[in-house]
């Protein structure tokens, strides 16, 4: 008797993506992304807002199910309250947004028993809980702030336009010339070779845009580039060193060939900052 036939199953590149779903899908991201940023960019509040909170939930449901009960109603209403606090309080607010829920966490966990038992793993669920907190809405809160500036849409263009290159940059030349993992206890795929390739696209695309888009010293970019891609490798790399420790692929599966929304947002959280940061000073 013979099994029946299986259906193929979706085809992957070299890197180990399903490379037709994940190119639709980051040029419908890309386009409604510059949309908003082109039109009203003020609008970016609610989608850095809206991708926040469903990154939270994947991530507090991934902690869950490797057994790690992170405080999940003050994680989703402490990252709106970050997110919020920084339109009219910048980053004053946030960090005030940011201590305020990490008291609330703090109280939450010790009382999640009820009063009359005590916690079980409460140092490991509130440093994990203030892990989440601290990783996601905070950054995020960077990333929204820059929006504010007099050339604040240019700013977010040039982290989102960095990223991108970066990241086109490394799979390029990861799969054409890949052949020396970097660190491949942890991301078996990356290559010396593609991080050659995100360092070039990247500082390349960072010196066009502090020149065409920021109008400032074309050195700006050429500090920014290489220090965003050596962030942005190292926010993808810690996501891969957990979703390893939790024995999982994806944080989720919401992106066709992505994987989740935080699948998307791992090197994009410290890459706001960075911009944020080297912006701030230089400009």
């Amino acid at each position: 008797m013979t099994a029946a036939p299986q259906a193929d199953a979706p085809k992957t590149s070299k890197a180990g993506r399903n490379l037709p779903a994940a190119i639709g899908v980051g040029v419908l991201l890309g386009v409604g992304l510059i949309a908003v940023l082109a039109y009203v960019p003020r609008v970016w509040f609610g989608v850095v807002a809206v991708a926040l909170a469903i990154a939270t939930w994947e991530v507090a449901k991934r902690l869950r199910e490797g057994g790690m009960d992170v405080a999940l109603i003050p994680l989703l209403a402490g990252g709106q309250a970050i997110i919020w606090s920084t339109w009219p309080w910048g980053m004053r607010g946030a960090m005030a947004a940011f201590a305020a829920t990490t008291l609330v966490v703090m109280a939450w966990k010790l009382f999640a028993q009820g009063l009359a038992d005590a916690p079980k793993n409460y140092t490991r669920d509130v440093a994990l809980s203030i892990l989440v907190l601290a990783w996601l809405p905070l950054m995020g809160a960077f990333g929204v702030d820059m929006v504010q500036q007099d050339d604040g849409r240019y700013r977010v263009f040039t982290l989102l336009i960095i990223v991108v290159a970066s990241d086109v940059g490394g799979y390029i030349a990861g799969v054409l010339f890949g052949k020396h993992p970097m660190v491949p206890a942890i991301s078996p795929k990356k290559s010396w070779e593609g991080m050659g390739g995100s360092l070039l696209f990247g500082t390349v695309a960072a010196v066009g845009c502090a020149q065409w888009l920021l109008q400032t010293h074309w050195w700006v970019g050429l500090i920014l580039g290489p220090l965003m891609v050596l962030v942005a490798t190292c926010g993808d790399l810690i996501e891969s060193q957990i979703k390893r420790d939790l024995g999982i692929k994806d944080m989720g599966t919401l992106l066709p060939g992505h994987g989740g929304i935080m699948d998307r947002l791992d090197s994009l959280l410290p890459s706001a900052f960075v911009t944020w940061a080297v912006l701030t000073v230089l400009m």
